[in-house]
């Protein structure tokens, strides 16, 4: 078993928001993010073409969307993303929000496609 302390977690700093992966090093068939959002006037769509994402909203409350559908979410919230399918989350315009993220994916980078959705305009 192998614990790793918050404090230990290295973010990366991306367009409106922090990224992080505690198990980087550690898991060969899953990954997970803790993602840090602040609300940007743009926010563009993304999918993971190779596995599912389920999203916990671990603090804040806003808005995710998922194909083309928003639905309001806030802490405690957990939603299911299914592969290949356009998605974003957006913070309320007063709040942060704080998502975990879990993959079951190894290697995030090699499972993440942009799209041109920006999700503010949808």
């Amino acid at each position: 078993m192998t614990v790793v302390p918050g404090d230990h977690v290295e973010f990366s700093e991306l367009p409106g928001r922090r990224s992080g992966d505690p198990l980087q090093e550690l898991a060969a068939a899953s990954s997970v993010r803790i993602v840090r959002l602040a609300r940007t006037p743009r926010r563009l769509a993304h999918r993971h073409p190779a596995s599912e994402e389920i999203i916990y909203v671990r603090e804040g409350r806003g808005v995710v969307f998922v194909d083309g559908v928003k639905n309001s979410v806030t802490a405690g919230d957990t939603v299911y993303i299914p592969p290949g399918v356009a998605h974003a989350t957006i913070p309320d315009a007063d709040t942060e929000m704080e998502l975990v993220c879990f993959f079951p994916h190894p290697y995030l980078a090699g499972n993440l496609e942009d799209t041109d959705i920006d999700v503010m305009r949808v």
